[in-house]
């Protein structure tokens, strides 16, 4: 389901002495199927437009189409919980979001919210528990009563009951560390890839930007500044620095290599993984000579 943003602005507080402008004129296109990353400093408008993206925000200016669906500014629209279906957002901290006595109560509400009859969501809500990794047993004790861990995979399972055809991950790792940061990441690019999601990764880890995502938006002061492909938008650190941003670091590591061989390798390397790569190919190269 492609998702466009057609010269979007957006004002919080509208016509009221406390209002700001947080987007101005954003022009995105994010095509089905497609792993959309959308980076920028804090304060630049990124998670202001992902709050658009189901329609929790309409915008002050401009349109907005999800799939066959338009919103635009000042017209109501009767569609909304439709969009909504579709397009399932994980926000920060998701566990914060549970809320239901067991784990499989609290995965199988946002389906049956929306009609889904109960022996339905009770199934979906049990091959997630073993999609995500999560041991059977859990489904009957509280989501409380859980690891950190446990619980944010619960709440990832309830956005994912839903059967989303876009999945919206608002900087899905937030206080996990490097291993588990790694874990859910992986797990979400596996569920992308398998389910043929439209995933949108809203983040401030350009490493994440550059490992998972296919295209690459900037935003900036409100606006969306740059868009293309990792590759595109990571060879020019100084355009980068101007809207304060950093190379990931295995392109930093590259930098820093290629000064001291004062050789330049064939392409930018966006992982740790395809740096080692490069290298291995070199030094094969320079032994056959």
């Amino acid at each position: 389901m492609d998702i466009s943003l057609q010269q979007v602005s957006y004002a919080y507080a509208k016509d009221t002495p406390f209002e700001k402008r947080a987007l101005y004129d954003v022009d995105l296109l994010i095509p089905s199927g497609s792993y959309q990353a959308i980076i920028g400093h804090t304060g630049s408008g990124k998670s202001t437009v992902l709050q658009h993206l189901n329609a929790l925000l309409k915008p002050t200016e401009g349109v907005i189409c999800i799939g066959g669906t338009e919103v635009v500014a000042g017209k109501k629209n009767k569609k909304l919980r439709e969009i909504r279906q579709k397009v399932g957002i994980v926000f920060q901290f998701p566990e914060h979001q549970l809320f239901d006595e067991t784990v499989l109560k609290d995965i199988m509400f946002g389906p049956m919210n929306f009609g889904v009859p109960e022996e339905e969501a009770r199934q979906r809500a049990i091959e997630l528990v073993r999609l995500l990794g999560l041991p059977e047993e859990v489904m009957e004790k509280s989501p409380f009563d859980l690891s950190g861990g446990q619980m944010r995979r619960v709440a990832i399972a309830g956005v994912l009951a839903m059967n989303p055809e876009v999945l919206v991950l608002d900087e899905p790792t937030a206080g996990l560390d490097p291993r588990g940061r790694k874990e859910i990441m992986d797990l979400f690019y596996k569920l992308h890839i398998e389910k043929g999601l439209t995933t949108i990764l809203v983040t401030h880890s350009m490493e994440d930007a550059a490992r998972y995502a296919d295209r690459i938006a900037i935003m900036h002061n409100g606006r969306c500044v740059l868009q293309g492909i990792p590759k595109e938008i990571f060879s020019d650190e100084d355009r980068l620095m101007d809207y304060r941003l950093e190379l990931p670091q295995s392109i930093k590591f590259q930098k820093k290599l290629e000064e001291m061989m004062n050789k330049k390798l064939p392409s930018l390397c966006l992982t740790e993984e395809a740096l080692a790569e490069e290298l291995a190919r070199l030094l094969k190269k320079e032994r056959e000579i």
